[in-house]
């Protein structure tokens, strides 16, 4: 029965297309991880052409010994019609769009979900051996029984990894990927901010901690992000406000909640939503209020960011804020923005933007999305976070605990993780946050499932490119699943580029940066943000290599 069906062990780092045989890497049975992180590979398979079978459902299970805390799943194809934009690279898995392409990741079970393997394409499952503290060190044989559901096994298949007595240490890197609760609550159809929207971005968040997320938006209103110019977005306002006798008064009941599910989950940093309109910090944001006992709209696109009523407004708001985020034990944490990605044509509104704050914000973080220079050697925002393609200026001038972003725009050259990317091209960004010392990662879509500028909900299994707004992927790296969040293949690599990322900051308190930096740089030309080799056989042996330094210099 084994010959019935075509196996091959792959790296995680593959991406398995239907109608093309997947490439095995020589590294794979050769890799090792430290404790403190996990281990995934893929099986991909296809019935033999040669065969009796044209389909075979089966549920993988885990065989061995060695084979604890292993959990399989499907990779799943999701449709991408835009998968690049025109000013894309070469470095793309495919040419042509619109195409199918591996990325979500189901739960197999054996009532509902099967791995099915079929004559006519290469499929595959994800592996993920997840050590515990009473995991033993050495190694590990992954094997995966192919059971069909009559009971009879296809094939015992897996691979070796070393798990490395050594504790990774913990993650340096402040990231954030922002989470757009509105979103949950459009696709699940439940009411904003009810009980069961709470449960569902519990395990929302949860999910984002597991992947090395340890910076969330908190939506202190609406948080004003892809919104279109006089469009709303679905009110996800964490701040009670009341005006009663024109005096403002704030319940943060809502917000208690919200930051005691972070905390549970692991939060460890805030970043608080807002408080001006996108591209620009034009306008206030969306903020509602019950007037005199009636709820409605008293802030959105209609007020001037530097009105007088805005500004009463946020007089009477922000110290009460700060109150409150000390009472909660979290300001050393907080994070403050002004407005998403200004240009230089809004440097001016910016900046009186950030005037009518600062006075109150004093003590805290000021962070922002922007890429010109000017506005931080006009000293407008403390930290900037200039884009991937645009970090250069920064670098050369010197800037301090500096961060870094992409999104749609970043598509030539540099990392990124297009679902249309390779997989080594989204993990090899390790490389370049650890040689630039970058102290904070942000990407915008951890779950934006709505069409651009927020117009409708889609389902994202259906459309991957927000409605042909972004290429595939873009906008959110997790699925809502019927029970709560599926991971993709992208969020599982970037979090693994993390733990190389960990890995590497914690050789060199062993043997120096430089040192390190020379064994990620050997055998290629230096790393670059717009410059690195995205190749699997690359990622795996460098990783590899660190490791092994780490076993030998470890105490």
């Amino acid at each position: 029965m084994e010959n019935n069906i075509l196996f091959k062990v792959i790296s995680s780092l593959e991406k398995v297309f239907p109608d093309q045989e997947p490439t095995v890497s020589s590294y794979v049975g050769s890799e090792s991880i430290l404790r403190g992180e996990s281990y995934s590979f893929q099986i991909a398979f296809k019935i033999n052409p040669n065969g009796t079978h044209q389909r075979i459902n089966f549920v993988p299970k885990v065989s061995g010994t060695n084979g604890i805390n292993v959990t399989v799943r499907n990779v799943s194809l999701v449709p991408c019609e835009l998968t690049c934009f025109e000013t894309r690279d070469d470095d793309y898995l495919r040419d042509a769009q619109p195409g199918l392409y591996p990325d979500v990741l189901h739960e197999i079970d054996s009532e509902y979900q099967f791995a099915t393997a079929l004559s006519t394409m290469w499929r595959s499952v994800w592996v993920e051996f997840k050590p515990d503290a009473n995991t033993p060190s050495g190694v590990h044989s992954i094997m995966i029984d192919f059971v069909d559901i009559d009971g009879v096994s296809h094939g015992v298949v897996g691979t070796d990894v070393t798990l490395i007595d050594a504790q990774l240490e913990k993650q340096e890197l402040i990231f954030t990927q922002w989470f757009h609760g509105d979103c949950i609550s459009s696709h699940y159809g439940v009411e904003a901010l009810s009980d069961r929207h709470f449960e569902l971005m519990a395990q929302f968040i949860k999910t984002a901690t597991d992947n090395g997320i340890n910076m969330l938006l908190v939506p202190l209103f609406t948080p004003p992000l892809d919104t279109k110019i006089g469009g709303e977005r679905p009110t996800i306002q964490l701040v009670d406000v009341t005006i009663t006798d024109g005096i403002y008064r704030f319940g943060f009941a809502k917000l208690r909640r919200f930051i005691n599910i972070c905390k549970d989950e692991g939060v460890v940093y805030y970043e608080m939503s807002h408080l001006f309109s996108q591209w620009g910090a034009q306008f206030a944001p969306k903020i509602m209020a019950t007037v005199e006992g009636t709820y409605k709209r008293i802030f959105g696109w209609e007020t001037s960011a530097v009105s007088e009523e805005y500004k009463v407004f946020l007089a009477a708001f922000l110290p009460e804020l700060i109150i409150f985020l000390k009472q909660e034990g979290i300001a050393q944490q907080t994070y403050f923005h002004v407005s998403d990605e200004p240009g230089m044509k809004e440097i001016e509104n910016y900046s009186a933007a950030a005037d009518i704050i600062k006075e109150y914000l004093a003590e805290f973080k000021m962070i922002d999305a922007l890429s010109d220079y000017a506005f931080y050697e006009k000293g407008l925002v403390p930290t900037p976070i200039p884009a991937t393609n645009h970090i250069k200026p920064f670098l050369e001038n010197g800037v301090q605990n500096l961060w870094t972003y992409y999104c749609c725009g970043q598509d030539n050259k540099v990392s990124n993780r297009f679902i249309a990317m390779s997989s080594a091209r989204n993990r090899v960004i390790a490389t370049q946050l650890f040689k630039y010392d970058i102290k904070g990662f942000l990407h915008w879509g951890y779950n934006f499932w709505y069409s651009q500028y927020s117009i409708k909900p889609i389902d994202p299994f259906a459309v991957t490119d927000s409605g042909l707004g972004f290429p595939s992927g873009d906008a959110f790296s997790v699925y809502p699943g019927e029970n709560g969040p599926l991971e993709s293949i992208r969020i599982k690599v970037f979090t693994d580029a993390l733990c190389d990322l960990r890995a590497m900051n914690m050789l060199s308190k062993l043997i120096g940066k430089e040192a390190v930096l020379k064994m990620i740089e050997k055998d290629i030309d230096p790393i670059e943000f717009d410059h690195a080799p995205s190749d699997e056989d690359y990622i795996l042996s460098m990783r590899i290599r660190i490791n092994k330094a780490i076993q030998k210099h470890y105490k």
